[in-house]
């Protein structure tokens, strides 16, 4: 942690006696969490508990994250309080971080299983999701765990869809990518409507996670690069997929949040995706355009216009908005846009949320700032306000805080919240 500041802005804990500013309800719409391997077991159905036994006798946990001293971060939910609390926020989104029961990596990144792997797969995230469940019960309110599904099997990821509603993980579900070669049909197909139906039907938001639908790109050096560079692309398909494909029209409760994706692309993309949607369209109000003919019968298929439907359906999980992004606000929607800590990655803005608030948002209004943090995050995913208002009085980041402009990046910040150069401005 900083210690005492040297930038103008008051000392956390300094205010004076008597005095108690006004503090932002601050709600992290992105971080992570799971079990520790073993601890998966008593979750699993006792018909896996042998092939489990098995595979975790064998298993090497490839990431060092999970295995350093910290790595209890995900599961030990009285360290999880105090520094979250500690960082500002009063409540979070939890997405999945650790290797649930016979998954080869995170589950978040794992294609598609193929068939001999399905039932083993689906056994391992139920698992996890009981597991979240109480983990999530271990501090009422605070947390809104994200259920995890596969494609494979649309009856059945329904019928979780709704067994997790009624246990209590109030985040929604995390949509599997699917990849060009995964197996599945693509996030267009109306395969999928079962499922957007019981979303709609349950308030249940449906969250596709950067990095979730990347195909397979090996281990080559120049693999890894074009990974990182293509990464967050696969993860915007998802967007154009369900517009271009009718589910909104079909399902107008439906909710999308893209989130760990940045939020600059937003207004950019939705340009394009009106340009064709208008070329492809126009057949429909008798113009003429080169693309017309492949737009036979998409105007009553998909009804509204992607922007259209931004507006009423999407939202974006903006992680660690960066100061080039904060500009767009109002194009992507103030209403739409919810930041997240990406607590506990080395990426995320963990112990410096409040430098990195103040980084991005120092000198707008407080209203939209409000919103931002937390308001809407509060709003899709269901959270209490009155009780998160009570423990921001006591943990949130003061309102003066947040509207000092930061001068110096603290020392030993990791998150590209801080980066400098380039389009991320730093005061």
């Amino acid at each position: 942690m900083n210690g005492g500041r040297s930038d103008g802005a008051p000392a956390r804990g300094e205010e004076r006696a008597g005095e108690r500013p006004d503090r932002y309800t601050v709600v992290s719409a992105d971080c992570h969490a799971g079990a520790d391997l073993l601890d998966y077991r008593p979750y699993l159905e006792g018909k896996y508990h042998d092939a489990f036994d098995a595979w975790a006798a064998g298993y090497v946990n490839p990431y060092q994250d999970l295995l350093a001293d910290t790595a209890d971060r995900n599961w030990n939910s009285g360290r999880r309080l105090r520094e979250l609390e500690a960082d500002g926020i009063v409540a979070e989104v939890v997405f999945p971080n650790t290797i649930p029961p016979f998954f080869p990596s995170a589950s978040l990144m794992a294609p598609a299983p193929t068939r001999e792997e399905y039932e083993l797969r689906w056994a391992g995230l139920r698992a996890h999701n009981r597991w979240l469940a109480d983990f999530c019960a271990e501090a009422p309110g605070r947390r809104a765990g994200v259920a995890q599904i596969l494609l494979n099997d649309v009856e059945e990821a329904v019928r979780e869809v709704r067994r997790t509603k009624r246990a209590g993980l109030t985040g929604g579900i995390l949509l599997p990518g699917a990849p060009p070669g995964s197996g599945v049909p693509e996030l267009y197909s109306r395969s999928y409507d079962p499922l957007w139906a019981v979303c709609a039907e349950l308030d249940v938001p449906v969250n596709h996670h950067g990095g979730s639908a990347s195909p397979p790109l090996g281990d080559e050096p120049a693999a890894r690069a074009v990974f990182m560079v293509e990464t967050t692309w696969f993860s915007h398909r998802a967007l154009w997929h369900l517009v271009f494909g009718g589910a909104f029209r079909r399902h107008p409760g439906l909710r999308l949040v893209l989130t760990e994706q940045g939020s600059g692309w937003i207004p950019g993309i939705l340009d394009m995706l009106d340009y064709y949607h208008g070329r492809l369209v126009a057949a429909a109000s008798r113009a003429v355009t080169a693309e017309s003919k492949f737009g036979t019968g998409l105007a009553d298929s998909m009804g509204k216009g992607p922007s259209e439907v931004w507006r009423d359906n999407c939202f974006v999980g903006a992680s660690f908005m960066r100061p080039h992004e904060v500009p767009l606000r109002d194009r992507i929607g103030l209403d739409k846009i919810m930041w997240g800590s990406d607590y506990p990655h080395d990426e995320g803005t963990t112990p410096y949320s409040r430098e990195g608030l103040r980084i991005a948002y120092a000198g707008l209004p407080e209203d939209e700032v409000a919103a931002m943090v937390g308001g809407n995050a509060a709003r899709v995913y269901g959270f209490d306000r009155d009780l998160l208002d009570r423990l921001a009085a006591v943990h949130g980041p003061a309102v003066e805080e947040i509207a000092q402009p930061l001068k110096e990046v603290p020392e030993g910040a990791t998150s590209p919240a801080f980066a400098p150069g380039g389009s991320v401005r730093v005061w």
